[in-house]
């Protein structure tokens, strides 16, 4: 596995991050939230007591790659992890779709793409490794114009990966092989926010991006 004895695993992302997390997003009492990042630090725990690895969640939730933008030093580059992940894009798309008219919230795909890559750059140097997730939407329908949209965001997402060297998880893959058995709604009844089986596949799918073999 690429996490080592001691690491810090930063997770920064909007409310499927965030999930009710503490303020410090660490601790007792269920400071990592209620979602994927708790289901993570799980498994770690569990699976490799002997590496000591320390998680911390700052999701923040209706975050867009601009709120990152503004609290990335505070919230991740003076927190100083080893390890980063990054889950992002989800608003941005969202609010084009259910508030079309306050175009002032749009994060469009040119912004989007270009502060995603200047965080990841602004970071890489000082960590041990970043691992990249897309954004999903819980439609199984590619046409559907939101679904379609958000697949945008997650290829910029590779495209930055795979320039940076960065890890790389496709959660919208990982949906997709669940939605072929699954109604969507099952999982999300907005098609946003995953049910614990949603959270649990993406702690699945991040998991496996960095090597968990127990």
């Amino acid at each position: 596995m690429r996490l080592e004895q001691r690491d810090k695993l930063l997770f920064i992302g909007d409310s499927i991050t965030d999930c009710e997390r503490s303020p410090d997003g660490e601790g007792l009492f269920g400071a990592l939230g209620k979602g994927y990042v708790s289901v993570v630090d799980g498994l770690l725990q569990s699976a490799y007591p002997e590496l000591g690895i320390r998680v911390v969640n700052k999701g923040t939730s209706g975050n867009t790659v601009r709120d990152l933008d503004a609290r990335w030093q505070t919230d991740v580059l003076d927190q100083k992890p080893d390890w980063l992940s990054i889950m992002i894009g989800t608003n941005d798309v969202w609010r084009q779709f259910d508030l079309p008219y306050k175009t002032e919230s749009h994060v469009y795909l040119d912004e989007y793409k270009a502060k995603l890559e200047e965080l990841v750059v602004r970071t890489k140097e000082g960590v041990k490794g970043i691992v990249l997730m897309t954004p999903f939407y819980l439609e199984p329908n590619k046409s559907d114009a939101m679904r379609a949209t958000m697949d945008l965001y997650g290829e910029a997402v590779r495209t930055i990966a795979a320039k940076h060297g960065t890890l790389f998880v496709d959660t919208q893959a990982e949906f997709d092989r669940i939605l072929e058995h699954i109604y969507p709604a099952t999982i999300a009844w907005d098609r946003v926010h995953p049910s614990m089986v949603g959270h649990v596949a993406l702690a699945r799918a991040f998991l496996k991006a960095v090597g968990f073999d127990r």
